[in-house]
């Protein structure tokens, strides 16, 4: 889908508040918790689950919460090809997508992880599968899975409905139930991919100063 470059509004990115957790609740307490806290503990935590369960954005949601807090912050994820070296000044670091690393990648998980640890600093980390099942190296694999672990369930349909109709408020965009059921059944289901969608056509309607309607969609299909 052809990606529209518009200044969207004032519409937040992932946050704690903006997660709606449904079976995930646990995880969600827990991350709440832990980030909320002047002495985070520095067992570390991993999150995993298929894509859409919402694991990217609890990640960015704490590293946000913590860099509202003044803190710095490491983040490593599968597009990150040259891994920069571990900085002591970081409170946390953030893995994502541990199950795509290259050995690069791997290589400087590890690194981080271990520094982290040694450091009594905060490892979060998620992956699509649980740890005994990824396929990395072994040191790395058994680390990720020494503290917290959280298995996170893909919403079902209503959920979905209420995240999409939560962010679409949140920009102050309208979408009628007939649209809300194209978007649902025409296009992936992801979360990740349904933001992306909204994103996109709340950039079209404000370049074109139209609804958000089912033909508004069609001609942004068209417009690619």
């Amino acid at each position: 889908m052809k990606q529209i470059a518009l200044d969207i509004g004032l519409a937040r990115g992932p946050t704690l508040a903006n997660f709606l957790a449904g079976p995930n609740e646990a995880a969600l307490r827990h991350l709440q918790l832990w980030a909320g806290s002047p002495t985070r503990s520095p067992v570390p935590s991993y999150l995993w689950g298929a894509s859409g369960a919402g694991k990217t954005h609890l990640l960015k949601a704490v590293e946000e919460c913590l860099r509202e807090q003044g803190a710095s912050c490491g983040w490593l994820d599968a597009t990150t090809l040259e891994p920069p070296q571990f900085d002591e000044s970081w409170a946390v670091v953030f893995l994502d997508d541990v199950h795509l690393y290259t050995a690069v990648q791997q290589h400087a998980a590890f690194n981080w992880f271990v520094n982290a640890q040694a450091l009594q600093r905060g490892v979060l980390a998620a992956g699509a599968l649980p740890p005994a099942d990824l396929k990395l190296r072994e040191d790395l694999r058994t680390r990720l899975g020494w503290g917290h672990v959280f298995q996170l369930q893909v919403l079902s349909e209503p959920e979905r409905r209420a995240v999409l109709r939560q962010a679409a408020d949140a920009r102050g965009v309208f979408l009628g139930d007939e649209v809300m059921d194209y978007m649902l059944t025409r296009f992936s289901r992801d979360l990740g991919n349904l933001m992306q969608l909204l994103e996109q056509l709340d950039g079209y309607a404000l370049q074109t100063k139209r609804a958000i309607t089912i033909p508004l969609i069609k001609s942004m299909l068209e417009s690619e």
